[in-house]
Order: C-alpha cells, then structure tokens, then sequence
C-alpha cells in the first residue's frame, strides 16, 4: 500500500471511513488478516498511546515480513505491561533485552539470520524514549554506523514513565517531571539540553529515518512497510502521549499527538542517507498553548501569572521547525 492522501473524512474526527475505500487500500488493522502481534489482555494505561503505536508498528511490519519477524524490547513500559510473568501479550518471536542494549541484541539477531541464509526474516528492535535516547544511545549508534539489517523503533512518551516520570533527554522543556519540579526562577525542564535522536540517526547517513505520531496510524502503517522492505539500518521515532506522565486525560491521547503536529512542535517527516525526503504538512497551524493547556505537566505556565516568557520560546521552537522542515503550505498563514 502506497502512501495516499485520502479526502474522505468522517465528521468531527481524525478517521478515516474505511468502508470509502478499496479492500487493497484498507489498513492492516482494518482487516481479518491482520496479526494481532501485541494481543488482548496487557496491562497498559487507559488511553497509552506506546500501546496503540505499537500494535500498529508490528502489526504492519508482520504483514510486510510475511509473518517472518522476531523483535527485541528493551526494558520498559512496552516491555513490562505486555510480558507480567508468567504471562506475555506477544504473538511472535519477541526477545527481552536490557534497559540499554536491544540495538545490539537486535544486531546480533540479524547476524545470525543472514549465517542462516534466512534472508526472509526481519528483525525489529523496539524501546522508548529513555532507552533509546539515553541508556542504549551508545549501541544504537553503533547499529546505525555497521548499518546492520534492523527497523530500529522508538515510542517517545518524552519521560521515564515506567520508573516514575523522570526526566529523559527527550523531555522538553519547561516540562514538570519527578526530577525537574516546578519550582525557581526557571521551573520545570531547563531549556538548551536533551537531544533530538531523528537528526542524529540522519547525521549516520542511514538509508531510512522517519517520524510519525499516533494521530495518523495509516502513516505508521505506511512508514513500517516501506521500512520493512529496506534493507540495512531504518530508524522510527513515534510521538506516543502518556496520560499518566503528561498529566492529560485518556481520551486526548490522539488529539494531543494531532495537535503537537499541527503547532510544529512534533515534525513529521521521511528522510533517505540523510536527507530529508517528504514532509507532512500542517493542515491547520494552531499556537503551541493550544496543544500545552490539557496537560498538567505545562500547568506551571499557565497559572494567575502566566510564563509569557517561557511560553514564547517554547513557540519559538515550533517556528523553528515549521521553517526547517518546511511545514506549513506555501502561501499559509499563522
């Protein structure tokens, strides 16, 4: 299934009426055939965006494999609200790894089936924002630089969600979290830290990169087959809200991750030997307090006084984007 705009949208919502379209062009999860990779029956959050992400991420990747995929998790929420022992959630060759060290795993995997001659098999490694960006930053690069056969996916939840809604170097700024409370002159995440992993996996001049958020599943769909039938290093980044850290309602986990798009905090965008090769467009810009106001972990900002200040250099990095990554239509307004 090619990459399609579709005009036919059900009012109201973000969902696209599958029953306007083709079988041939229906989703994965729209059809009988489909996996069900991470089944019924795990311990996720109502309303984790990490869940819904993931079932379509390996959902699509099992039918763009044929059924032949094994896939490595790191340790975390993924990891720990799917596999309670001695009960497991999974319905395919999945492999646990460290907090830090699923690239590697995943590598050595791809290793063996290529000895085996199994060229059928693909290999997906999987982990979220903390051991991606952090703890197995170091063996992630080295996959990118051997540029080793692996669809390397990140559910970036911005925090250490599962050990407490610590601070990672995904989390933005300004952002309350355990370990940068709101409080001092500058309260919440200090501004000028972290690291953005998409740049840097396109910095490994790798032969896919892309970004994708949980508002628009048929791109996830369409980004993991592609990537599925590439061979060599792939990288995925999914913007994957957590009502639990973010401090957000269930229910707003998809308009959230629609609307941190739409204000240009979250580009989303495809890459190729690290270049830049597709974007998807705003389609309608908003201004970043509309996307920070339902989440309590910005609730700082926005008391009897609110963080003007903060609030205008937090826009100023959407702007930043929009005008990198060439988001908005030519001709578009704010």
């Amino acid at each position: 299934m090619s990459l399609q705009t579709v005009k036919f949208y059900q009012t109201g919502t973000f969902t696209v009426g599958n029953r306007l379209l083709a079988e041939d062009e229906r989703t994965i999860q729209a059809t009988a055939a489909r996996s069900n990779s991470l089944n019924c029956g795990h311990r996720a959050c109502q309303g984790c965006g990490e869940a819904l992400g993931a079932r379509y991420a390996i959902d699509a990747a099992m039918a763009a494999a044929n059924g032949q995929l094994i896939a490595a998790n790191a340790t975390g929420c993924l990891e720990v609200f799917s596999t309670p022992y001695p009960e497991t959630s999974w319905q395919i060759p999945w492999i646990h790894s460290l907090f830090g060290n699923a690239p590697a795993v995943a590598s050595g995997i791809a290793a063996a089936m290529r000895i085996k001659g199994r060229s059928d098999v693909r290999v997906v490694a999987q982990g979220g924002d903390g051991s991606t960006t952090d703890i197995g930053f170091g063996c992630l690069s080295g996959m990118f630089e051997r540029n080793d056969d692996v669809l390397y996916i990140c559910y970036d939840n911005e925090a250490y969600m599962n050990t407490g809604v610590q601070r990672s170097s995904a989390t933005p700024p300004a952002v309350r979290t355990a370990t940068t409370m709101p409080v001092g002159p500058e309260p919440g995440n200090v501004f000028g830290q972290g690291k953005y992993l998409p740049a840097i996996a396109m910095a490994h001049g790798i032969p896919y990169v892309a970004t994708a958020t949980v508002a628009d599943l048929r791109d996830i769909e369409y980004k993991v087959r592609k990537a599925i039938n590439i061979r060599g290093a792939k990288y995925l980044h999914i913007f994957v809200p957590c009502p639990l850290g973010w401090g957000s309602a269930a229910h707003d986990t998809i308009n959230l991750a629609y609307l941190a798009k739409e204000c240009g905090l979250f580009p989303v965008f495809e890459a190729e030997q690290g270049e830049v090769t597709g974007v998807s467009k705003i389609r309608r810009l908003i201004p970043v307090e509309e996307y920070m106001k339902p989440q309590r972990r910005y609730a700082h900002l926005f008391g009897k006084k609110p963080a003007l200040e903060t609030i205008a250099k937090i826009q100023a990095r959407a702007d930043h984007n929009i005008k990198k990554y060439g988001l908005l239509e030519q001709g578009a307004q704010r």
